[in-house]
């Protein structure tokens, strides 16, 4: 049996669209992993979010206006 060691060298001599593949393909097989409990407090905070936005107790703010702030803050003003 090799070692992960021995598996990871071999993998990096693959070619980059061959290690690219092999990543989305290991990224893929986590998806059947149950959720960590940052992963399910994220989940949690993605759907509180989702009900303030249906039920109007917050307001959404236009992606052009947030990227105009950030902008600013940052002194990129164009």
């Amino acid at each position: 049996m090799q070692t992960f060691e021995e598996i990871e060298a071999r993998a990096r001599q693959l070619a980059p669209a061959q290690r690219e593949l092999l990543a989305n393909r290991l990224l893929d097989s986590l998806q059947d992993e149950p959720a960590n409990e940052i992963d399910a407090a994220w989940v949690d905070e993605a759907e509180r979010r989702r009900q303030e936005m249906a039920s109007g107790k917050v307001a959404g703010i236009p992606g052009q206006e947030v990227l105009a702030g950030i902008r600013r803050e940052l002194g990129w003003q164009t």
